[in-house]
């Protein structure tokens, strides 16, 4: 869906996006090249948030939608089991990377950003919280529910409202975007590679198991 400046507009009440409404979701490419372990790897133009040491013998990356609602419930149910079971005993890498398919999911990732500056550790805890209120934000108050957020988070309202004005980092999410779905084929979320093996759809932490266990075996 092509998000118009005009569309944008009305179902945001206040500027402080004006910036971002010209942002949509990329046309995949019909003849993209094959993805690998080390074209997932790839760091594009943001520094990747991840947790886990960095020479874990498995990574998982998830290509996320911050208003998926499917990610959100990944989120909730799934994601602290492999915290718990993997990430936090040092066993795997997890990185997480933005793939916004309408423009209030790449505000929210922008917001996740300013927040967190370089600390993953941040970043997870603000898009945690982006997912858990998502009914909220992604609905009609999203400004000022981002701009809540942030204040909470101790940016003061102008530091949100540049935030969200931000267009160079607009530019290298949309450029990271590109990458994933020209070259890795992303086009829907989430979207999950385990050692750049491709996992499309909400996934049960039974399957995430199934998939890391014999690879941190081998």
């Amino acid at each position: 869906m092509i998000i118009t400046r005009r569309a944008f507009t009305a179902v945001l009440s206040l500027t402080g996006l004006a910036a971002l409404a010209g942002f949509s979701p990329f046309r995949l490419i019909a003849d993209a090249m094959a993805q690998s372990a080390a074209d997932v790897s790839k760091p594009v133009s943001l520094p990747d948030m991840a947790l886990g040491p960095a020479n874990a013998k498995v990574t998982i990356t998830e290509f996320a939608s911050m208003t998926c609602p499917h990610c959100a419930a990944f989120n909730a149910e799934v994601f602290p089991k492999i915290k718990a079971e993997y990430i936090d005993t040092g066993k795997i890498r997890y990185v997480f990377r933005e793939f916004p398919l309408d423009i209030k999911a790449a505000a929210g990732s922008m917001l996740a950003r300013c927040i967190a500056k370089d600390d993953a550790g941040k970043y997870f805890a603000v898009i945690d919280l982006l997912f858990k209120q998502q009914l909220e934000w992604a609905g009609p108050k999203t400004t000022e529910t981002l701009t809540r957020i942030g204040k909470q988070a101790g940016l003061s309202q102008q530091q949100v409202e540049d935030c969200l004005k931000d267009q160079a980092l607009l530019d290298k999410i949309a450029a990271d975007q590109k990458y994933a779905a020209d070259v890795l084929k992303v086009d829907s979320t989430p979207t999950f590679f385990v050692n750049g093996e491709k996992i499309k759809g909400e996934t049960s932490f039974e399957e995430f198991q199934k998939k890391i266990d014999p690879l941190l075996n081998s």
